[in-house]
Formats: structure tokens, C-alpha cells, sequence
């Protein structure tokens, strides 16, 4: 994984829905395997990976079509894990683009129970979130076309409205980002639940603060918080991106107290050393 360059993997990636059924060899198949036990996450927190067949397990999604493969991630329900899951996960996401195999986070339009069951929950681990894998489709589905233009899927933020100097007074350009302008691109470009990019980020000297911007009907669901594994993307976006452009980033959960606007709450940093 380390070969792979992912700031070029994120700016190509979509999410897939629609396949083109045909099958994924036994080869492709070990390699997504090695992908998905190369995974990590800044917190240390351990998961399991499972590959799952549609046929064998009973699974069904009303958003996918043309795949019968999935891939699916159980843990410890502890804190912070959305945010590793999401930060494991999307290695494994960019990780398959590279070898042209499509996925897409799904965290409510499947059956839940049958991909709990296939998963073997135990009372304490929870099951955030799976995707399918496979063959993007030449054509997208009526239905999956509809679906991305519902959420603007291709539309991001301004760049000034997510990246902040100091405080979330003063916003920041992305020509003043200097060294940091490669990394927050790619926090910028992170995929997310019905596209809402609840990310903000606020530089203070060497430190790099994310902070979430809590939507409305995340916060109660038994399966986690989609949110704050987007949040988990865009630590690992920013992680990959550093990485890109020759920087050092030491991860840390350091609270900076700064004021912060209604419904935002501090989420982890890391420092440029």
C-alpha cells in the first residue's frame, strides 16, 4: 500500500453502485485481502475485515446492483470507533480503486440483520457500515444516478469554508495553505454521508485541528455515527496527504479550547513535526 500514490486514487474515485457482473478472481480477491489486512487506524483500536457473498448469506442492498461481494468491518464498540473504522476502511476503499475495483459506504439501505448474522456480532462489537466490491458498470443504474444528483455528490465546499487560521474567524485560502495546501485537498475531496462534508479544520502554528459539524439524525443511531466515521476519512486523508507532500504528522487528541460555532464539536489533530 505504501507504493500507492492516493492523492491522485482520491481525486479519481466515485462511489460505485452499479457493476458490470462479472465476477472477481480468486487472484484480485487475495489481493484485496492483503489490502484489508493492511489496514490501520491512529487510535490502535483493533477490527475484522470479512469478505461476504450475497448468495451464501442472504445480504441484499436496493441501491446495488450487478455485485454479489461485499466487504464488511465489525469492533468494539469503544470510544472513538467510528472514527478508526472510517480512517481503516477508506485505505481499503483507495487501496481497491488502485487495482480498479469500485466500492461505496453503505450505512442504512441494506439489510442489516442479514449482514449482522453473516458478521457473527457478538453483544459488545457493532457493525458500522459495509460496501459492495466489484466491476464499475460502463452505464450507471437510473437509480444510482438519481440518487448522486440528489446529494450533489460530485459538488464540495468552498475551500474557505472548511479550512480556518487560528479561529473560525478568519478562513483560510487555499493559496495560503503553503505546505499544508496537498493534504487539506484531500481532506476537501473526502467522500461522506449524503455529501454532507462535516469536517472543519483550524491550523494553529504546527497543530492541524478537525473538528465535526453535527447534523441533524446521526447522533442516535445503534450502528454509530455515520458522521464521525466521515470524520475518520478525512484524519486519513489528511494523514495520506501529509505523507504526499514530504510532511511528518504525529496524531493527537488535544482539545486547543478555542470558541467554536453552535453544533461543532472538537474531534482529534495532528501536529507537523
Amino acid at each position: 500500500m505504501s507504493d500507492i500514490q492516493y492523492s491522485s486514487l482520491i481525486r479519481e474515485r466515485r462511489s460505485v453502485r452499479t457493476f458490470d457482473g462479472q465476477g472477481i478472481s480468486s487472484e484480485i480477491m487475495e489481493q484485496l485481502k492483503i489490502f484489508a489486512d493492511s489496514c490501520s487506524n491512529p487510535y490502535g483500536i483493533p477490527m475484522e475485515f470479512r469478505f461476504l457473498n450475497a448468495k451464501e448469506h442472504g445480504l441484499k442492498s436496493p441501491v446495488i446492483a450487478g455485485t454479489d461481494d461485499y466487504i464488511a468491518v465489525k469492533l468494539k464498540r469503544v470510544p472513538h470507533f467510528e472514527e478508526a473504522l472510517g480512517y481503516a476502511m477508506e485505505q481499503f476503499v483507495l487501496s481497491a480503486w488502485s487495482i480498479g475495483i469500485g466500492t461505496t459506504w453503505i450505512g442504512g439501505t441494506m439489510d442489516r440483520p442479514a449482514f449482522e448474522r453473516a458478521m457473527d456480532l457478538a453483544e459488545d462489537e457493532v457493525m458500522p457500515c459495509v460496501s459492495p466490491i466489484g466491476y464499475m458498470a460502463k452505464r450507471m443504474s437510473i437509480k444510482e444516478t438519481v440518487m448522486r444528483k440528489g446529494v450533489g455528490a460530485d459538488r464540495r465546499k468552498a475551500f474557505e469554508e472548511l479550512f480556518y487560521r487560528d479561529t473560525f474567524d478568519q478562513p483560510m485560502k487555499e493559496e495560503e495553505a503553503e505546505r499544508l495546501r496537498l493534504p487539506l485537498q484531500m481532506v476537501r475531496l473526502g467522500p461522506s454521508a449524503v455529501n454532507k462534508q462535516p469536517w472543519r479544520v483550524v491550523v494553529i502554528d504546527k497543530d492541524v485541528h478537525f473538528y465535526i459539524v453535527k447534523g441533524k439524525g446521526f447522533e442516535n443511531s445503534k450502528a454509530g455515527n455515520m458522521q464521525r466515521i466521515d470524520m475518520g476519512i478525512a484524519l486519513c486523508h489528511f494523514a495520506l496527504g501529509a505523507k504526499e507532500a514530504g510532511l511528518a504528522a504525529e496524531f493527537m487528541i488535544n482539545d486547543p479550547g478555542i470558541a467554536v460555532p453552535e453544533n461543532t464539536e472538537y474531534i482529534a489533530s495532528y501536529r507537523i513535526i
